[in-house]
């Protein structure tokens, strides 16, 4: 076995160094403004400005070494990227700021609150832009990690299912490995171990692992729970792993719970993942209730006149209703009474217009500000609806009100199958926060104003 150790694919190091670059840029170019366009009539000398500048350069490379914001494991993921990016200049601010107080350099505050913050914001942009690139040649098939999953069938179906329908992620799954099913538990099989799931060719067995990661060459392997699966195995396969090249990756169970509900506990030197409980009351969904209502009647008043058009084109294309009210189930199963344009324009050019940029929806935020809707949240569901989750899927979808938006609507719309929609939503209820709120808020916007259906 070579003694070949993990490094990451060439667009990976492109990446990195663009990400790199693109972050020294922005601190320097946010150095170069505050420097040109700030002159104190009385304060710092240009030498002590320079030394001001050095120091709030050095403070906020420090500190984003600190908080991993290069770790590749992290670049391009989106969120936790950006978090990482805020603390880092948060606490270079706070460090720069408590270093200029204790050496009695009261003048470069104007520094410190300029020139950090805004490389903060330029920080951010960039990523943005450097991931909106990546996501675009996923896309093309371009800049993804080429992986092998290893469990049974069930879970590896699952995971193919949801992965290589994502070009987020960045995976690819390209082959498979079967753990053997014990002879007792096996169903009948006439014709033998499949060859392929989901299109996915199957390589062989988790016997064959290094032997197959090593011939086909593939950046990662996915380790998903099986009767196989022990710990002195998974330290065996990772240490194999690493002569041959390939990232290991575990999957303990899947589940559609990420973020702060996911804790490590260490048990006699055992990580264990707890998984806490999800709330769906307290002081942060009053606010959230607030706030939806605010955020709905700001942006009602702002579109009145879109709303106004669309009422006298739809009222002298013929006669019925210009409103048409549908009845839908909200939070706690109460039913209410949801308000859309009347659609019967659909076969002519504005209709397509309209359905094409969600204007016909519009008229929902009149619900969200009366509390019926949510904002953001799972999609209002017809009255039997929620029956069809099962496992308490129904009742838990049921604990939140519905949204006027949501992650099924920046997922793919109506290209969405109901299960994945209904997923989709389940994942929201499951993982709520108001960062994710704003994250959805901010890609609706994107997908109405493009009309893309399947952003």
């Amino acid at each position: 076995m070579s003694d070949r150790i993990v490094r990451p694919a060439r667009w990976e190091r492109r990446y990195e160094v663009s990400v790199l670059c693109c972050d020294l840029l922005c601190l320097a170019l946010a150095n170069l403004i505050v420097a040109v366009g700030y002159h104190p009539t009385a304060g710092l000398a240009d030498g002590q400005r320079v030394a001001v500048l050095v120091v709030c350069t050095v403070v906020a490379v420090l500190s984003i070494s600190v908080q991993k914001v290069w770790d590749r494991r992290i670049l391009g993921s989106g969120p936790e990227e950006y978090r990482r990016i805020v603390r880092a200049y948060l606490y270079a601010v706070a460090a720069a700021a408590i270093l200029a107080y204790s050496l009695g350099a009261d003048q470069a505050r104007a520094y410190i609150f300029g020139a950090l913050p805004l490389a903060l914001v330029l920080t951010l942009t960039a990523r943005k832009v450097l991931r909106i690139m990546v996501l675009r040649a996923r896309k093309r098939g371009r800049c993804l990690r080429s992986v092998l999953v290893v469990g049974n069938a069930e879970e590896t179906h699952e995971l193919v299912s949801r992965t290589n329908g994502s070009e987020e992620s960045g995976w690819k799954v390209e082959g498979v490995c079967l753990a053997p099913v014990p002879e007792e538990d096996a169903p009948p099989a006439p014709h033998g171990s499949p060859v392929a799931i989901d299109d996915v060719p199957v390589l062989g067995t988790d016997a064959d692992i290094i032997r197959i990661t090593e011939v086909h060459k593939f950046d990662a392997v996915a380790l998903l729970p099986s009767d196989r699966c022990s710990c002195a195995r998974m330290r065996r396969l990772e240490r194999e792993l690493e002569g041959v090249g390939a990232d290991l990756l575990i999957a303990p169970v899947l589940i559609d719970v990420v973020g702060p509900r996911l804790y490590i506990s260490p048990l006699a030197g055992l990580p264990l993942l707890q998984m806490s409980a999800p709330r769906y009351s307290g002081p942060a969904w009053v606010v959230k209730n607030i706030v939806d209502r605010i955020l709905a009647l700001l942006i009602l008043v702002v579109i009145s006149p879109v709303l106004v058009l669309v009422a006298a084109a739809i009222r002298f294309d013929g006669p019925g209703p210009v409103l048409l009210r549908r009845d839908r189930v909200g939070r706690d199963g109460r039913t209410f009474t949801m308000y859309v344009f009347r659609g019967d324009l659909e076969a002519g050019r504005l209709g397509r217009f309209l359905r094409r940029h969600s204007v016909d929806e519009l008229p929902e935020l009149f619900n969200v500000v009366g509390g019926d809707m949510a904002l953001v949240g799972p999609r209002a569901p017809v009255g039997s609806e929620p029956v069809r989750y099962g496992d308490g899927g129904g009742v838990c979808r049921l604990v939140v009100k519905p949204g006027f938006t949501g992650l099924w609507r920046i997922g793919g719309r109506s290209n969405l199958s109901w299960e994945e929609a209904a997923r989709a939503d389940l994942r929201y209820i499951e993982n709520w926060s108001f960062a994710m709120d704003l994250l959805i808020l901010c890609r609706t916007f994107g997908v109405v104003v493009r009309g893309d259906r399947t952003c």
